[in-house]
Parts: structure tokens; C-alpha cells; sequence
């Protein structure tokens, strides 16, 4: 078998058993949204103001007074700031924006990490060096 095809066999065996990555405690405390999906927001009171740290990683569009759509434009981390017609903050919230972990997988090659997209079919997702990704 070939090299690109033990690939695609391992991408496609780790696909089939759901094997993913293990987040950690500090990303439940942030709104998750997957890159080049959307997440509705439902609010409580009326919206006035909407804030987003950073454009490059999330995007928030008003569909109505009550109702914010989040989507995630690029990997990151960035912050949401709604505010009412007074000022006050509704919601002041973290936004990590990542891939789907769920059909992906991660190939390593001595300093660079491809990741694959398995839906259905295994297709480069990304890649980056690993020693810019590691601690």
C-alpha cells in the first residue's frame, strides 16, 4: 500500500471510530462555534450594539432585535460584546473558532501536521509546522 494510501486508510479507520482531540476545561467556558458554521443566539432583552473583537475570526449579524447569528470565519479566539440601548451589557463572552473535530483527522510528518477532512472522502483541511503549533 502506498504511503498516501495508509493515509487514507488510518484518516478514514480514526473517521469511522470517532476518535477526536480532548478539549480542555477553559474551552467550555468559551462560545464554540465551528469555522464556516453559524450559531444562533438567542437574547432576553433587545440588542443595540454589537461588538466582536476580532472580524477575521467571527462574525455576529443581527437577524432581529432578539437574535444574533455568530459565525466562525477563521481558527482563533476572539470576543463578543452585546449591548442594550442603554449601555449595559447583555453579553460580554469569549468565542473559540475551530473545525469540525469530529470527521477530521491529523497526520504528523516530522515538523509538519496536515489536517483531513472526512466527509466523506479524506481531503487536506489544513497544514501548519508543528513546532509554531506546540507550546
Amino acid at each position: 500500500m502506498s504511503s498516501s494510501g495508509k493515509i487514507i486508510f488510518f484518516a478514514g479507520m480514526i473517521a469511522v471510530f470517532g476518535i477526536s482531540g480532548v478539549s480542555s476545561a477553559e474551552d467550555d467556558d468559551m462560545l464554540r462555534v465551528y469555522m464556516d458554521h453559524a450559531r444562533v443566539l438567542k437574547l432576553d432583552r433587545p440588542v443595540s450594539k454589537v461588538i466582536v473583537g476580532n472580524a477575521k475570526v467571527a462574525d455576529a449579524t443581527v437577524a432581529d432585535a432578539k437574535t444574533i447569528v455568530l459565525t466562525g470565519r477563521s481558527f482563533g479566539t476572539t470576543n463578543l460584546v452585546l449591548l442594550d440601548a442603554d449601555g449595559n451589557a447583555i453579553l460580554d463572552e469569549r468565542i473559540l473558532v475551530s473545525i469540525d473535530e469530529g470527521n477530521t483527522v491529523r497526520v504528523y510528518r516530522q515538523t509538519e501536521r496536515s489536517v483531513l477532512s472526512c466527509t466523506p472522502n479524506c481531503e487536506q483541511h489544513a497544514q501548519e509546522a508543528t513546532a509554531a503549533a506546540s507550546p
